[in-house]
């Protein structure tokens, strides 16, 4: 299948991962991707396609997807809405052990202790990987998920030419 023009992932793929729906397809080409891309999980030596596994799972999930917003400090902020709050751009596959340390501070807060794990010459790779802007963290909420939907739609259009 060839796509004419950049339409379908500048344009409609963006808006197709706008929604908060739990079964989007647009969201699972996205986690498809990742895992084509051979792409580490967020702050994590491993890659998802190892987490993806039903046998990583023990009696906890391995692989979470987090709200890189956490949803208690969007309703500090006044968003109390689930429908804006579980966008799918909010979200991202992180280790549980780290989804717990995390629990719902702010980006800007937590970002700080991530961000020392990450060497500081593979940032820009896993923020690639992982369809995440520059400094998304002091970002206002809206204008993250707009930026991020874009993203996100290069990582899977990134898959689909891996793939042909």
């Amino acid at each position: 299948m060839k796509f004419k023009g950049g339409d379908y992932f500048d344009i409609t793929l963006p808006n197709n991962l706008a929604n908060s729906a739990p079964r989007n397809p647009s969201w699972f080409g996205y986690c498809a991707s990742l895992n084509v891309l051979d792409a580490r999980v967020l702050f994590s030596m491993l890659h998802t396609r190892e987490l993806f596994n039903p046998m990583a799972n023990g009696t906890k999930n391995a692989l979470e997807k987090h709200h890189l917003f956490p949803k208690a400090y969007l309703a500090k902020q006044g968003i109390t809405d689930d429908r804006d709050r579980n966008q799918q751009a909010n979200f991202a596959f992180i280790e549980w052990s780290d989804n717990i340390e995390i629990l719902d501070t702010s980006p800007a807060e937590y970002m700080k202790d991530q961000l020392a794990k990450i060497p500081p010459n593979e940032k820009a790779g896993i923020y690639a990987d992982h369809a995440l802007p520059d400094a998304w963290e002091h970002m206002n909420y809206n204008e993250f998920l707009r930026q991020r939907c874009l993203l996100m739609a290069q990582v899977i259009k990134r898959g689909y030419e891996r793939l042909k």
